[in-house]
């Protein structure tokens, strides 16, 4: 079984709702329709409810048991906007500048996950990175003890040689440039959490670097260092280990001969890169050189869960970040 078959059934064991602001955009219809079918989650749908009816009439998509909302008649959104401004009122925001923002869907629907509405967001079809994660920033904030949002990759490799059967978490490839050693010990125990929680294996991880355990000395060896020091005093419940090169971190041959008596070494599952350069690149060049299928980037670090979705993405796609995003809304 695939992976992301496997994390939609396991979604659709849960009783959760997931807004999707964009609701007039016909991938989100057409994958609204899909959610609803499979049972993955239930769905609200943001936006006009005759254009959205007629859409999806006119694709033969069924609406039956998705829920429509026209944020800007909502009977909430006065308690949105109080909220909000409450929120923000240390940034000077108002409730006329609150009510302005809060005819934005995003963040009505980011409103909706804070005060329980709704258990998760999934928005990006027709909004660029930095709109649907903006809110997040500002209404749901970063989980407790999590000083950074950042984000991974699920890889499922074609040979199952390596990782948990040919599963891997990638992280951080795709939001923070340069994390100092706190941030990265962050990043770490978040992707661990993702791991656990969504792909539903129990992680492995190991912080990457150009060196194995004192093999080399330099000051971007020394803050994989403080980092793994860091996530394994934050999560004790995990094996982490560092610092590692990408061989010890998952040759188990090569694990003995450089990093004996270490649990994590050969055996990784996990892989925490050292900056986004690194991360960017190696999930990149595991996607095209070794066929590796890659899904993401998952959002990670916030209180609760808000996914970004490629503006090229299809109706499956939305799927399956819906289901992921199920996953990471259970406690």
């Amino acid at each position: 079984m695939s992976v992301l078959k496997d994390i939609r059934e396991r979604a659709a064991q849960y009783d959760k709702t997931i807004v999707l602001p964009e609701g007039n955009d016909d991938r989100i219809i057409e994958a609204a329709a899909m959610i609803t079918k499979e049972g993955i989650a239930k769905i609200i749908l943001l936006g006009n409810a005759e254009e959205i009816a007629k859409k999806a009439e006119a694709n033969n998509w069924d609406l039956s048991g998705v829920q429509i909302i026209d944020h800007l008649k909502s009977e909430k959104m006065e308690c949105y906007v109080e909220e909000f401004a409450e929120l923000r009122k240390n940034k000077g925001m108002t409730i006329d500048k609150a009510r302005e923002i809060m005819k934005n869907p995003l963040y009505f629907g980011t409103m909706m996950v804070k005060l329980g509405d709704a258990d998760g967001l999934t928005a990006g079809a027709a909004n660029a990175t930095g709109d649907v994660l903006r809110p997040a920033f500002q209404i749901i904030k970063t989980a407790p003890g999590i000083p950074v949002v950042s984000s991974c990759f699920i890889m499922e490799m074609p040979n199952a040689k390596y990782g948990a059967n040919g599963v891997f978490l990638f992280g951080d490839c795709g939001v923070n440039p340069d994390p100092d050693a706190e941030q990265l010990g962050a990043i770490a125990v978040s992707t661990a959490i993702t791991m656990k929680k969504v792909v539903g294996q129990e992680p492995v991880v190991a912080l990457l670097s150009f060196s194995t355990k004192g093999s080399a000395e330099h000051p971007r060896v020394d803050k994989v260092r403080e980092a793994t020091k860091i996530a394994q005093k934050m999560a004790p419940q995990f094996l982490i280990d560092g610092e590692l090169q990408a061989d010890a971190a998952l040759v188990e041959h090569v694990a003995k001969s450089k990093a004996p008596g270490s649990k994590v070494a050969g055996k990784a599952n996990v892989l925490i890169f050292p900056d986004l350069d690194s991360g960017n690149i190696g999930y990149k060049l595991t996607q095209r050189l070794a066929g590796a299928e890659a899904v993401g980037p998952i959002c990670q670090g916030l209180a609760k869960p808000v996914n970004d979705l490629s503006r090229g993405c299809n109706a499956t796609d939305v799927m399956n970040v819906v289901a992921v995003t199920v996953l990471q809304s259970v406690l």
